[in-house]
């Protein structure tokens, strides 16, 4: 059993036989949980910096973006559950069994929700979660170091703390499952940008992706405005680039079309289905061979 305490101090005792149950506590807790309100489209990065002057062209690109989410939040609502459940299987044993997955150290992830109809996580973080060895002495020291989501605001900021255990997550006031801004000890968990190491891999969520690296989001900036801030970090540190990979069913991927996109959203490098993987940039293309 493991236990987890919400925003308002109640202790909620679950299975931990499979990641299946974060879902389900979203679910339960409200119908409504984890809802697109998570990212609100007045606060998008790219609206609020650029919305001083009406730009029609701006304007048209925002409404391609709105249509195309609608369209695509309709199609994962009539998703058939068994294709979706065999799909989440197929995807998360691809990247299971990927080596550029069994080869990094630092990952950056995200825990899935269902009211928002994600590609399954559960697998993948227990994996990482799992993946520890011990010390001499007691001391635990983990193989992969994990990190995963808080929302701080609805201003697009987001932070990636670092988490070694299903302890260190606690239920947001959305119903959504982050690391606690603190350890057992009390003391600050570490931030992914504060890290001494660099991340090796990003795995990421969208709404929809083109085969040009083109990712959409769900109008709220959290993830472009992380990883231009990222971005920038590494270039300071002269870090290597990390591996950006999206999660996607099949029905997200927009064929022989571009994404509308602006100069504030992050590309990926590449996607995984429940077909394998599909490089796009020449990062992802390192990994095919």
């Amino acid at each position: 059993m493991l236990r987890f305490r919400t925003s308002g101090n109640v202790d909620i005792m679950v299975h931990a036989a499979k990641l299946v149950f974060i879902n389900h506590l979203r679910t339960v807790a409200s119908p409504s949980s984890c809802s697109a309100n998570l990212r609100p489209p007045s606060t998008s990065t790219s609206t609020r910096s650029m919305n001083t002057s009406f730009d029609p062209q701006l304007h048209h690109l925002f409404q391609q973006k709105h249509s195309l989410r609608s369209k695509v939040r309709t199609s994962l609502k009539n998703m058939d559950p068994i294709l979706k459940s065999q799909q989440d299987d197929a995807i998360q044993r691809v990247v299971l069994e990927a080596p550029w997955f069994k080869n990094s150290s630092n990952i950056c992830a995200y825990i899935s929700c269902d009211a928002l109809r994600e590609v399954d996580t559960s697998r993948i973080v227990s994996n990482i979660l799992s993946n520890y060895k011990t010390e001499d002495q007691g001391h635990v020291q983990m193989k992969k170091r994990l990190y995963l989501p808080r929302v701080e605001d609805k201003n697009s900021n987001m932070k990636m703390l670092k988490v070694s255990s299903y302890d260190d997550l606690v239920l947001s006031s959305m119903n959504i499952l982050e690391p606690t801004l603190v350890d057992s000890s009390g003391n600050p968990r570490e931030d992914v940008m504060q890290a001494t190491d660099p991340v090796d891999l990003f795995i990421v969520p969208g709404l929809a992706f083109d085969k040009f690296g083109g990712r959409l989001g769900r109008s709220g900036g959290y993830y472009d405005m992380f990883l231009k801030n990222y971005q920038e970090l590494i270039k300071k540190k002269n870090w290597k680039q990390p591996l950006l990979v999206a999660l996607s069913y099949s029905l997200q991927i927009i064929e022989n079309e571009r994404i509308p996109t602006t100069p504030y959203d992050v590309p990926v490098d590449a996607l995984v289905t429940a077909s394998g993987f599909i490089p796009i940039s020449s990062v992802a293309f390192k990994y095919c061979h």
